[in-house]
């Protein structure tokens, strides 16, 4: 995700050659479209609309307004300019050219929110010049989202310290569970470790207890939150990035209990998430040996399956996994059949999450481990929990 503009293009003039595509036309105003800055970087102070058009056999082009075309840094690629609207037509129309098919970030019937970056009317404009508009959706993905080695690094040094804060986080809870130790003390506590391991806070953790951890979404806060006691259910979900320009996020999420012995129920849920989690691993580590991509929204109906069949179904409320990249929540693939239906391909170089979950109205479960596609198949880059964790009082 981190690479040069030039191989930017290259690599999305090899996918538009394959693709029977003609170009593609990314469009961004007031920075409501990532995709524009993952293609040629942050351009700070754009007030106007402006294009990046990518033609599958010829240079470039940037169209802008004449006020904001001095803004660009990019000396290697041409630019056209326009003061007025029917000027930026002319200019979109003649750019276009004989193009016949082009690609936006637009996905039919808005099934993939991700990629559906371009208004309506926006679209019109560019069909009134006489292309048709496809999604750029594995265009994107394949030119822009593909991870380099470095971005893999930063992000196994990421899940390697989430990992060891998850451990200290219940061992944080036995040390202190006499003491009244609530949900917010236990995320301010993971909160603190994120400063002291130069990683960054944005939003979270999750720390949910028993009918909490019903809210795959629940944040404790400092007036509304429980106590943690003895025989409590504890989920914690947590995700951070080292602290840096271009590192890559990790997101993990474990479960534990608060006593020596499981209760039944629990670790039945459990293992129907470990079961389901893996199963859908293994899916994709079988597909690729064969040769074979797999699309997102096979492997949340693998897992989903899974769960149906052991009778909870109706209480796996969300898609199976989703994109990491800078940001937690990235613009690769997504693993869903259920919220959205996300068709495109799990490609090398690709990171995501996979987080089945089962939630019931007195505990919900919930693990999330985070995997690489490499050219030899998928790597688990943070560890599998295979048993809840046991909270002791110590």
């Amino acid at each position: 995700m981190n690479q040069s503009i030039d191989l930017t293009i290259l690599k999305s003039q090899e996918f538009m050659s394959s693709n029977s595509i003609d170009g593609w036309l990314i469009y961004d105003y007031r920075y409501s479209n990532p995709v524009m800055e993952d293609t040629i970087g942050h351009i700070p102070n754009m007030t106007r609309p402006y294009w990046f058009w990518i033609p599958v056999d010829s240079d470039p082009l940037i169209l802008s307004s004449t006020v904001d075309i001095e803004r660009f840094p990019q000396n290697n690629i041409n630019k056209l300019s326009w003061s007025s609207r029917v000027e930026m037509i002319n200019v979109l129309s003649k750019t276009l050219g004989k193009s016949k098919t082009v690609a936006m970030e637009y996905s039919p019937n808005c099934e993939l929110p991700r990629v559906s970056r371009v208004d309506a009317g926006t679209i019109e404009l560019v069909q009134q010049a006489g292309v048709t508009v496809v999604s750029s959706a594995d265009l994107f993905q394949y030119s822009t989202q593909v991870w380099s080695q470095n971005d893999l690094k930063s992000h196994q040094k990421a899940s390697k310290l989430l990992t060891k804060i998850v451990h200290e986080a219940f061992s944080f809870i036995g040390k202190n569970i006499t003491e009244d130790i609530t949900e917010f003390e236990v995320a301010e506590f993971i909160r603190a470790r994120f400063i002291e391991e130069n990683m960054v806070i944005t939003d979270g953790p999750v720390v949910a207890t028993n009918a909490h951890s019903s809210d795959p979404h629940y944040e404790p806060d400092r007036e509304n939150c429980s106590v943690i006691q003895k025989s409590d259910w504890v989920l914690i979900d947590l995700w951070s990035s080292l602290s840096g320009e271009g590192n890559m996020a990790a997101d993990i999420t474990w479960t534990g209990y608060v006593g020596d012995s499981i209760p039944p129920k629990n670790q039945a849920v459990f293992d129907i998430v470990i079961g389901a989690r893996d199963c859908a691993l293994d899916y994709l580590k079988n597909a690729h040996q064969k040769g074979r991509f797999v699309k997102g929204y096979e492997m949340d109906k693998i897992a989903r399956e899974y769960i149906s069949k052991a009778g909870y179904g109706d209480y796996f409320k969300h898609r199976l996994g989703h994109s990491i990249g800078k940001e937690i929540h990235s613009n690769a693939v997504n693993l869903d059949s259920y919220e959205t239906y996300d068709t495109r391909d799990i490609i090398p170089g690709i990171c995501f999450s996979i987080e089945p979950g089962i939630y019931l109205p007195e505990f919900g479960v919930r693990s999330e481990i985070d995997v690489f596609l490499s050219k030899k198949g998928p790597i688990p880059t943070t560890e599998m929990q295979t048993s809840p964790v046991i909270i002791d009082e110590n």
